[in-house]
C-alpha cells in the first residue's frame, strides 16, 4: 500500500459516517494493548480556539524538551498535519504502516470504525510507538461521544464554546455546552475560558458531579494585553505564577486568552506531576509561546500581495476575525479585499454579518467540495445584508479576482471555512495530496 492508497481507505471510512460513542475506539484501542495509556494526556474541548490552544500547549512542553505529541483535525493541505511529535509531522509512511497495522488489527471482526474512530487511534498508537512523554489532544467534535474521550487525562480544557454542529451536539447553546462538558472525567482539573452563563452553569455542573476542581478565567486566572500588532501580543499573566511582558507569536486579542488558558492548563499538570516541574522554566514558557505557528488563524500566506487566511466558519469566529481586522490590521492596511467560500450546512448569514460590513471589496466562492455553498447562494445572503458582491467560481479565480483589483495599502483576506483557506493554501504554497477529501466536519 502507497500513501496515496492509504488515504484513499481511510477517507473511505466515511461510509460508516459520523457515529458519536466511544465503543469502537475502546475495542480498537484494547487490540493494541491500549497505548493511550502509556503517556500522560491533556484533553481539550470547545467550538473555537481549542486548536491553537493546543498547539500553544505542546510548544511549552516541547520547548521544556518533553517528547510531546500534538493530535489536531481537520488537516488544511496534508493529512499528516493532523499527528505530530515535537511538531515534526508524521510522515507518509508512516501513515502507511500505521493504517496497514490497524486494518489487519480488525480484518474479520464486526469492527467498522469510522474515518475519525480510526485516525485517532492511529494517532494514539503513533505517540506510544514514538515513547513520547505528553499528548495534547483535541477533540474532533463534541465531547462526551467523541472518540478521544477514552483519555484519563491530567487536565481537561474547555475553550469558548458557541453554536456549531448543531445536528449532532444539539440546537441550544445549553445542550451544547453539556456534550462538550462530558470530556470531563472524576477528580480530573478543568480549565476554561469564561462563559455565557448557560454554557457556565454546564460546566459547573458536571465539575460537581465528577467531584472535579474547576478553573476558570477572570476568576481564577488572568491576562491583561500591553501591545499588540499584525505578527502577536505582548501581555501580563496573573495565575499560581505570575509572568511579566510575555509575547504570543499569534496575533488577536483571542489569542492572548488562549495563551492564558494554556499557561493555567500548564500550572495544574505540573501541579500533578511534580517530576517534570524542574523543566518548565521561564525559559520554555517564553520560548514556546514566542515562537508559535499555527495554520489557517490569522495566517499569512503570501507578502505580494498581503494574503491573510482565517479559518473562521462560524458566527462567534467570524465575529472574532472581524474585530482582529479592526482592532489590528487597520492599523497597516487601508482596505480589505474579502474572499468568502462558506459551507452550505453552516449558518452562511451570521458569518457574513460581521465580514462584509469591514470589506471594501467583497468576492464570493466556492471550494471544490461537494457541501461548498454555491456562490449564487452567498450572493443571495450578501444581497439581503445589503452588500454588492463579486462571484467566483472557484478559490483559484477569486484569487486571481482579488489580484486584479487589489491595490497598494489593501490586504486580502480569505476565510469561511477550512476548506476555503486549505484550498487556497494549496494554490498559493503547494504541498499537499488529495486534497479534495475532507472529513465531515
Amino acid at each position: 500500500m502507497g500513501y496515496v492508497a492509504a488515504v484513499n481507505y481511510l477517507y473511505g471510512l466515511q461510509k460508516h459516517g459520523i457515529k458519536l460513542g466511544l465503543d469502537n475506539t475502546v475495542r480498537l484501542l484494547s487490540l493494541f494493548n491500549n497505548p493511550q495509556e502509556k503517556f500522560i494526556s491533556i484533553h481539550i474541548a470547545g467550538t473555537n480556539g481549542k486548536g491553537s490552544t493546543s498547539a500553544m500547549i505542546a510548544s511549552i512542553f516541547q520547548a521544556a524538551g518533553l517528547r510531546t505529541g500534538l493530535f489536531t483535525s481537520p488537516h488544511l493541505v496534508s493529512f499528516t498535519e493532523r499527528i505530530r511529535v515535537n511538531n515534526e509531522e508524521i510522515t507518509e509512511g508512516e501513515v502507511v504502516e500505521l493504517t496497514e497495522d490497524i486494518r489487519s488489527a480488525i480484518e474479520g471482526s464486526e469492527l467498522n470504525p469510522t474515518f475519525f474512530e480510526f485516525v485517532t487511534v492511529m494517532g494514539l498508537l503513533y505517540f506510544k510507538r514514538k515513547n513520547i512523554e505528553l499528548a495534547v489532544v483535541e477533540t474532533g467534535m463534541g465531547g462526551r461521544l467523541d472518540a478521544t474521550n477514552v483519555l484519563l487525562p491530567e487536565a481537561s480544557v474547555i475553550t469558548s464554546i458557541n453554536y456549531d454542529h448543531s445536528e449532532f451536539l444539539g440546537n441550544t447553546i445549553s445542550a451544547i455546552a453539556e456534550e462538550k462538558a462530558g470530556i470531563i472525567k472524576d477528580g480530573v482539573p478543568v480549565i476554561t475560558s469564561a462563559q455565557e452563563p448557560s454554557v457556565m452553569d454546564a460546566i459547573k455542573k458536571k465539575t460537581e458531579e465528577k467531584n472535579a476542581s474547576l478553573f476558570i478565567y477572570g476568576r481564577d486566572f488572568s491576562a491583561a494585553i500591553k501591545t499588540e500588532d499584525t505578527s502577536g501580543s505582548v501581555f501580563n499573566y496573573n495565575g499560581s505564577n505570575n509572568f511579566e511582558d510575555l509575547a504570543v507569536s499569534l496575533p488577536g486579542r483571542h489569542q492572548v486568552l488562549n495563551a492564558a488558558l494554556a499557561l493555567k492548563t500548564i500550572e495544574i499538570v505540573l501541579k500533578k506531576s511534580s517530576h517534570h516541574a524542574s523543566r518548565i522554566t521561564h525559559h520554555a514558557i517564553r520560548n514556546g509561546l514566542g515562537n508559535i505557528k499555527w495554520q489557517g488563524r490569522l495566517e499569512f500566506i503570501s507578502k505580494e500581495p498581503p494574503i491573510l487566511i482565517d479559518g473562521a466558519h462560524n458566527p462567534s469566529a467570524a465575529t472574532i476575525l472581524a474585530d482582529s481586522l479592526k482592532e489590528i490590521f487597520f492599523r497597516v492596511y487601508r482596505r480589505i479585499i474579502l474572499v468568502v467560500g462558506i459551507m452550505s450546512d453552516k449558518d452562511i448569514r451570521g458569518i457574513m454579518a460581521p465580514l462584509l460590513p469591514i470589506a471594501a471589496e467583497i468576492i464570493l466562492t466556492a471550494p471544490a467540495y461537494e457541501r461548498a455553498a454555491s456562490p449564487d447562494v452567498l450572493y443571495g445572503h450578501a444581497i439581503s445584508l445589503g452588500f454588492s458582491c463579486r462571484k467566483a467560481n472557484g478559490v483559484a479565480d477569486a484569487i486571481a479576482m482579488a489580484r486584479e483589483i487589489y491595490r497598494d495599502g489593501d490586504l486580502i483576506v480569505i476565510t469561511g471555512s477550512f476548506y476555503t483557506i486549505g484550498e487556497a493554501k494549496e494554490i498559493l504554497c503547494g504541498r499537499g495530496i488529495l486534497s479534495g477529501l475532507r472529513e465531515t466536519l
